[in-house]
């Protein structure tokens, strides 16, 4: 692709040039930390079919990097070639899947890293002279945040990939904060009175980057429900296994139903019975559930999330509703970017950016509440919805179908939130997540709703 341009663009200024620099390297910091954690062997290996090898994740990065940024934005009407054009096909995530992936011949771990520092080389060099030239994706950097989110994406699957490792563990973080309203916001729930609001974003100002499914803002017509003030917590989930949630079929859906008894599912993955009591397996460190019954139940699929519900006499939410519980101020009828306003995150208000590696006891950060008191919708866990993946009215793709559009209307099941895995620059409470209802190597927990 060239620019339909002949002069050189204006430079974007200097404050946006340093900040989507920031997002880089801070994206980049985090996949040499977990890349670095492990030798060669493990980052080859692949630790489970639904993951793929570290090292694949690492040059994949690169390479969507390669191609979106380095071929596409660099100076003059026409960027020039790639770094690596002639391996595009070995790590295009599309046509590739996860299990086939080690079969292919990748490059290995010392090639992968030497890759991707070269194209970021070429990246930060291009943005010191970029700048908006027409085309979309220069737009306020776009294609620079969409790289830095990309890679944040990625640093998210590759968090989950050292969960399901067999071998050695390497991965540390400081515990979350406490909370001291865990038992007394545990079970219960937040009636929203219903209303309009704007659901999704044009991607205007501090929302530029927002990806296309985001897109566009329109307005919703909700009616009035409760939503639980937090997560469903370890101790609750507990609580429906001893109930003999796993052996009941009436509180399953037929699919559900067959896919645990399928799969010999009898609790979540990574938990399992110990002298009697429940412990889980957090990056290679068990633990009693006791311990950390106050925190959000984490990798549950959508099965799992629908069965407790239907034991507690209650449903998941939908994705309009989950939004609209984060989004609108029932004060001034205004919808905001976030739970608590306007302004951007803060340790103090949501648990991201791998700070924690596990998700915080409910109610550990009230700065980060609705004005009605739901605590925690961003961070913690991806919450699970009860709503299909769909373009919003007015949807078109961009800048490529493969990421959203081909995926619409499928049997996916949508994710809202952001778990403690999500870099910030990814965690707009706009940003659309979707997986198989079977899938829970993924950070994923819930809360309940109900009709009012």
């Amino acid at each position: 692709m060239t620019s339909d341009l002949s002069t050189p663009p204006t430079r974007y200024p200097d404050e946006l040039r340093r900040r989507l620099a920031d997002e880089l390297r801070t994206a980049r910091r985090r996949t040499q930390a977990l890349t670095d954690a492990v030798d060669d062997a493990e980052l080859t290996r692949q630790h489970s079919p639904l993951m793929s090898p570290l090292h694949w994740d690492v040059a994949h990065i690169a390479n969507m990097e390669d191609f979106w940024l380095v071929r596409r934005t660099g100076p003059g009407e026409d960027p020039g070639p790639g770094v690596r054009e002639d391996i595009d096909h070995l790590y295009d995530a599309f046509t590739n899947p996860r299990s086939g992936r080690p079969d292919l011949p990748l490059l290995d771990p010392v090639e992968a890293r030497a890759y991707g520092a070269a194209v970021r080389e070429r990246a930060l060099a291009i943005l010191e002279d970029a700048g908006p030239d027409g085309r979309r994706l220069m737009d306020e950097g776009f294609v620079f945040g969409m790289i830095a989110q990309h890679e944040q994406q990625h640093v998210e699957t590759m968090l989950a990939t050292h969960q399901l490792r067999l071998g050695p563990k390497a991965l540390h973080a400081p515990p979350p904060p406490a909370s001291s309203r865990a038992r007394e916001l545990a079970g219960t729930e937040v009636l929203h009175p219903g209303g309009t609001f704007t659901m999704g974003t044009d991607g205007t100002g501090p929302d530029v980057y927002a990806l296309d499914n985001e897109r566009p803002a329109h307005r919703v017509e909700v009616a009035p429900f409760g939503l639980d003030a937090v997560p469903v917590t370890n101790g609750e989930y507990a609580r429906f296994l001893d109930d003999g949630g796993y052996t009941r079929r009436e509180l399953w859906s037929e699919a559900g139903w067959a896919h645990i008894t399928d799969e010999g599912w009898t609790a979540p993955m990574t938990w399992e019975r110990v002298d009697g009591a429940w412990h889980r397996t957090s990056f290679g460190a068990r633990e009693p559930i006791a311990e950390v019954a106050d925190q959000p139940v984490v990798h549950v699929c959508f099965h799992e999330a629908l069965a407790y519900a239907t034991w507690a006499g209650r449903r998941l939410p939908t994705e309009v509703e989950w939004e609209y519980a984060a989004r609108h101020d029932p004060t001034t009828g205004r919808t905001r970017r976030w739970p608590w306003g306007d302004d951007d995150p803060t340790p103090e208000r949501a648990n991201l950016d791998q700070r924690h590696l596990q998700p915080a006891p409910v109610g550990a950060y009230p700065a980060g509440a609705t004005p009605l008191g739901v605590h925690q919708l961003v961070g913690d866990v991806w919450e699970w919805c009860d709503s299909g993946f769909e373009g919003y009215p007015g949807f078109a793709p961009f800048p490529y179908k493969e990421y959203s559009e081909v995926f619409f209307g499928g049997d996916f099941r949508m994710l809202r939130g952001s778990s403690f895995g999500v870099g910030t620059v990814n965690a707009r409470t706009t940003f659309r997540n979707w997986d198989l209802p079977i899938r829970r190597q993924i950070f994923s927990g819930f809360r309940c709703a109900r009709d009012a």
